[in-house]
């Protein structure tokens, strides 16, 4: 079984729904038989939540305390699907100028501060660098931009 936080966009209730598998969810969403139990909203969606991982089996656990009852605090509603959108074309866009740049990894501090001195011919990279040497390249005025969704080194992708 598989437990989904759930959402729907009405109201922003947030519940739990049980599905046998991730197929089951989407067919049951596709055929329009979830609906909100606050509201009777048919639009739902699922809610970013943790995955539910089970403890290490030779780990004690000492007994908790009750949970203090404290109102549950509001979730937040899901993104608007104009967000969406933008963040899907920003990914594309990134994909193509990362189809047109070489990866330099862990080199790119120096490669980018020899382009920018001239020592070498400028063209696009990516790579890696320490949140001490990006600072140390934007003081020096070299022109970098950070990368706004990960990227696997292409050593490390399947």
């Amino acid at each position: 079984m598989i437990v989904y936080d759930l959402v729907c966009r009405t109201g922003g209730h947030r519940f739990e729904g049980w599905f046998a598998s991730s197929d089951d969810f989407a067919d049951q969403t596709a055929r329009g038989l979830l609906s909100c139990p606050s509201c009777d909203c048919a639009q739902i969606d699922r809610a970013i939540s943790a995955p539910n991982l089970g403890r290490k089996g030779n780990q004690i656990t000492p007994a908790a305390p009750p949970p203090a009852t404290a109102p549950a605090a509001a979730a937040p509603p899901p993104l608007p699907s104009e967000a969406i959108a933008v963040l899907k074309s920003i990914a594309v866009m990134q994909a193509q100028a990362l189809k047109q740049s070489t990866w330099v990894g862990d080199r790119f501090a120096d490669r980018a501060r020899a382009m920018h001195y001239g020592e070498v011919e400028a063209a696009p990279i990516h790579g890696q660098a320490t949140p001490e040497q990006a600072s140390e390249l934007i003081d020096e005025g070299v022109a970098i931009a950070p990368i706004l969704f990960p990227v696997v080194p292409p050593d490390q992708a399947n």
